[in-house]
């Protein structure tokens, strides 16, 4: 149990820029050292992580900690993941007042805003690759931004949408395999 904590804590104190920036430290701990999951079962957590309200770097946590030691295992990967960023926010509320007009600090955060873009691209790529994105499919992840994007359409409607489309095209694949086999 210490070993899930221990792994969850780690990954919410070394890690800038949020949930989404999380997805490479926990692909290497959880899948490539720890050999809790496989990568596909990795990529259905983050889908469903993204599908359901609340903080998605927690949910992901949860969904881990649940998979491995059932209730008590998501309460400890959620405790490890939130307390660092908890403790760090802390410490700014305390500490922003005095620092707010400082040159220095106003600076360095205006260097930190492009590396924490940087921070969420990258496993945006790193996940189009794990969901076998390539120049056929690549029109659905595209579209979808740009309804979200431009078109302001809700993301649990683009959700539905393209659950709904899995399925059929997963019907019509298994009807197609049916009829090759006859």
């Amino acid at each position: 149990m210490f070993d899930l904590f221990y792994t969850f804590l780690r990954i919410g104190l070394f890690t800038i820029g949020g949930g989404y920036a999380m997805i490479p430290l926990i692909e290497q701990k959880v899948v490539d050292e720890r050999r809790w999951m496989t990568r596909d079962e990795l990529l259905d957590l983050i889908a469903v992580a993204q599908s359901c309200p609340g903080i998605f770097a927690v949910n992901i946590g949860i969904f881990v900690g649940y998979k491995l030691r059932g209730t008590r295992g998501a309460f400890i990967t959620t405790l490890g993941t939130v307390l660092p960023s908890f403790v760090i926010i802390l410490s700014i509320a305390l500490l922003f007042q005095q620092f707010r007009d400082n040159i220095y600090v106003e600076r360095a955060f205006k260097g930190i805003r492009p590396a924490v873009v940087a921070l969420i691209a990258a496993p945006v790529f790193r996940m189009a690759r794990m969901a076998k994105i390539n120049r056929y499919n690549v029109w659905i992840p595209v579209v979808a931004a740009l309804l979200i994007w431009l078109m302001g359409v809700s993301p649990i409607y683009v959700i539905l949408v393209a659950g709904i489309g899995g399925y059929v095209y997963g019907e019509i694949e298994n009807e197609n395999k049916l009829n090759k086999k006859t």
